[in-house]
């Protein structure tokens, strides 16, 4: 009986708490959303299927060292890569290998657009800040308006690492969402004559553009911004593999096996992270709130930026509006989002491409800005 008792004692349903099953319900609405809607599939079937990990109850303590949290566990050591900032610039190197800049060199003004979009993340930090968050706290918090998860996780794993968890699962899941978040932001702010405004064809892009971009765009924004090194390094490096033409098989490394393994362990450990003892508290629930906040006003700054840019443009370099709000860096499902809206009042309007421009440039935007908060507040 001492052995049955001590068994029951280990098992999940004697150390099981109404936190696990609020989180283990989290995980399976992760999974539903990814598989049954495919919103972000690649991202959220892992992480959802990562926070079922996390949660799973034992018994803290008790020598089986299985949780992540603990010294020693192989999910711990899993762990490791996101707690030391080494998964994020392999997302970004297979990120690099997949981007194509064309849209972006042909016309270069629409780069404004993906620093407009970045409004959300300054604005968060100082509303994070002014609720009692520590001011690198904040910094973490506020790269969630970027709307790009890699950056959000390096960011917080190096300024606030206990929030890490909340902050990842906030800024996948918002990148998520873009489909549901961003549509009635753009009407809102525009008016249908605007909604079909038509961008003149792009120009084409020669091949040495395309190579030299990611070498002079690498130098000019870690010039601006160091801290953002290891992200825009491996950004640029996987575009040159592309672009140049003579790497091909690095560059199908970089965006296949590479980026595909390193999405698995990213996603399953930044869900096991999601414990309920650590994960369900105050400060989550606020950088939920805070995290859509911020990436509501970084979709409202790129629609409204460009609307004001119209007004210095001559009537055939006019920009749709619409496309401003591709200037968050969830690549590339802002842009459809944008293709889709503009498609609602104009079936033959294929803002996709033009979308292409500020949605690569906020990739670029909000590593920069997570550089800048680095330096700043680390």
């Amino acid at each position: 009986m001492d052995i049955v008792f001590e068994f029951l004692r280990y098992s999940g349903f004697a150390n099981i708490t109404i936190g696990h099953v609020i989180m283990l319900i989290a995980g399976g609405i992760c999974i539903y959303l990814g598989a049954a809607k495919n919103y972000e599939p690649l991202l959220l079937v892992p992480i959802g299927f990562g926070i079922i990990v996390g949660n799973i109850p034992f018994l803290e303590g008790g020598g089986l060292q299985i949780g992540i949290y603990e010294e020693g566990s192989v999910m711990n050591y899993l762990y490791y890569g996101v707690l030391k900032g080494i998964y994020p610039p392999l997302i970004f190197l297979g990120i690099g290998a997949m981007t194509d800049f064309s849209a972006l060199l042909s016309n270069p003004k629409l780069v404004i657009l993906g620093a407009a979009a970045q409004m959300g993340i300054f604005l968060t930090f100082l509303t994070a800040n002014f609720l009692g968050f520590t001011i690198q706290e904040a910094g973490a918090i506020g790269i969630i308006g970027g709307a790009d998860g890699p950056t959000a996780i390096f960011l917080s794993s190096k300024l606030a690492p206990h929030l890490m968890g909340a902050i990842a699962i906030a800024a996948y899941s918002y990148m998520a969402l873009v489909p549901v978040i961003q549509p009635p932001i753009m009407k809102l702010l525009t008016s249908e004559k605007e909604r079909k405004i038509r961008m003149k064809p792009a120009r084409q892009v020669k091949k040495v553009e395309k190579i030299l971009f990611p070498i002079l765009g690498f130098i000019a924004t870690t010039f601006i911004s160091p801290g953002a090194l290891p992200l825009l390094g491996m950004l640029f490096f996987g575009n040159l593999l592309k672009e140049s033409g003579v790497t091909e098989r690095l560059a199908n490394a970089a965006r296949g096996p590479i980026v595909d393994s390193v999405t698995i362990l990213l996603g399953l450990t930044v869900g096991a992270s999601t414990q309920a003892t650590t994960f369900l508290t105050k400060q989550s629930i606020m950088i939920f709130v805070l995290g859509a906040a911020s990436f509501m006003v970084a979709t409202a700054s790129g629609v409204l930026f460009a609307k004001f840019m119209n007004l210095f443009l001559k009537k055939e370099n006019k920009i749709n509006p619409l496309c401003g709000a591709a200037g968050v860096s969830a690549v590339p499902d802002s842009a459809r989002v944008v293709q889709h809206v503009g498609m609602e009042y104009d079936k033959t309007n294929y803002l996709l491409m033009h979308a292409m421009g500020p949605n690569v440039a906020g990739v670029i935007g909000s590593a920069v800005g997570a550089g800048i908060l680095l330096a700043v507040l680390g």
